[in-house]
């Protein structure tokens, strides 16, 4: 693996730094001393931030242009259910747009263009059942497939001349990520099964994502590359192991038609009972090592110990 240069040399961009793993990536990099410039659908306000995206002016690539890496994690959240088309709509326009903004400036630089590190997810593959995916696997025939496949199209745009790594990342194992609803119940004790339960979830924790990230931008990485964590886990696995993180049962099942009634079938089926067992097979076999390589260790990262 190439040696990264020095932080206090570099500067990375970042779109969608406002979220749950752009603050985290933004915190992790200014701790090492690397400067940041991010892009933010408001007036600037300071040196750091340029605005964007709030008219109908394209991104000036003078703001990419001697960046080491240009970093879009933009998109509206795939939590929020349910989907109705107009949400579907939003989705689809808070990804596939800053994307492209971004792809076209950094395209415009030619020669000299930066790494574009480009959000995914492991959605790419629908649900497989049985199937080990790798980056190498097929894309799926679901809407959150098709959503990605279009995602990861306009990050390719970015042209020959720079280096576009493709984020296939899972669900983040925090709390204010995949846990959120799943914390409301547990604490409830209305925690259990969700539909089968047997289907595999892929996850990442916050801070493995995080670090992930960062090696793919060191280790000059490009294509796609999951973020996942490296050892299978079930729905049943993951709610589990928070049940008893917060000292309460695991017994009342959601039903797979409950959940489509009142989250939509699109959302269900892309989400909660899809069977999808991503493996991080490009990250492992760049030198990748986990902090976090069971669910159980990443939930107990991200929730404290019931007393």
């Amino acid at each position: 693996m190439p040696e990264p240069a020095a932080d206090a040399a570099r500067r990375i961009v970042v779109a969608g730094a406002s979220g749950l793993i752009g603050s985290a990536l933004v915190d992790s990099l200014r701790a090492d001393g690397v400067r940041i410039t991010t892009l933010v659908r408001r007036p600037a306000e300071s040196p750091d931030e340029v605005e964007w995206l709030t008219d109908d002016r394209p991104l000036d690539p003078g703001v990419l242009d001697g960046a080491t890496a240009v970093v879009g994690l933009n998109g509206a959240s795939i939590g929020r259910f349910p989907w109705t088309p107009a949400y579907k709509n939003t989705l689809l326009w808070s990804r596939i747009t800053p994307t492209q903004a971004l792809a076209r400036a950094i395209r415009q630089l030619g020669t000299d263009a930066p790494a574009f590190v480009s959000a995914s997810a492991v959605g790419y593959y629908g649900s497989a059942p049985g199937v080990r995916l790798t980056e190498r696997s097929e894309r799926g025939e679901t809407f959150l497939a098709d959503l990605c496949g279009e995602w990861e199209g306009a990050a390719r745009a970015a042209g020959d001349h720079a280096r576009v790594a493709l984020l296939r990342t899972a669900p983040v194992v925090h709390r204010d990520g995949v846990l959120a609803p799943l914390l409301l119940l547990t604490k409830a004790g209305l925690s259990g099964p969700i539909g089968r339960g047997t289907q595999v979830w892929p996850w990442i924790s916050l801070e493995d994502e995080v670090r992930a990230i960062r090696h793919v931008i060191d280790a000059g990485m490009d294509g796609p590359v999951n973020l996942s964590g490296p050892t299978r886990a079930t729905a049943n696995d993951l709610g589990f192991a928070l049940a008893v993180r917060m000292n309460r049962p695991f017994l009342v099942r959601a039903p797979e038609w409950g959940m489509k009634l009142v989250l939509g079938r699109d959302a269900t089926e892309a989400i909660l009972t899809a069977d999808m067992h991503v493996v991080p097979d490009v990250l492992e076999g760049s030198g990748f090592g986990f902090r976090h390589a069971t669910v159980e260790a990443a939930v107990a990262a991200a929730v404290p110990a019931a007393s």
